[in-house]
């Protein structure tokens, strides 16, 4: 299955306890087209959030947008969700 990167900008930024619930809410909601692997939080010089890379496995973009739209609609619009490959910094050595 394709891997895929979502972004959303939050502003204001917030506490990084405020992305649990919604974290909790997208978790529970997954389905087989569409399944959230992680996020990484960038943070403000005060430690709160202002912009959230979620990673996902997914047959495709409109399955994300779904899930999303299904389990968070209140998380805010994505600048833009794009597939992704990985690589390994130790590939390189």
């Amino acid at each position: 299955m394709p891997r895929y990167i979502a972004i959303h900008p939050i502003d204001p930024p917030v506490n990084g306890e405020s992305v649990v619930p919604i974290a909790k809410s997208c978790k529970a909601n997954l389905s087989a087209d569409a399944y959230w692997v992680r996020s990484w939080l960038q943070l403000t010089d005060e430690g709160k959030v202002s912009r959230v890379f979620c990673e996902w496995d997914s047959k495709d973009v409109n399955s994300i947008r779904q899930s999303l739209s299904a389990s968070v609609p209140e998380f805010p619009p994505s600048e833009g969700i794009f597939q992704i490959a990985e690589i390994h910094g130790e590939d390189y050595r």
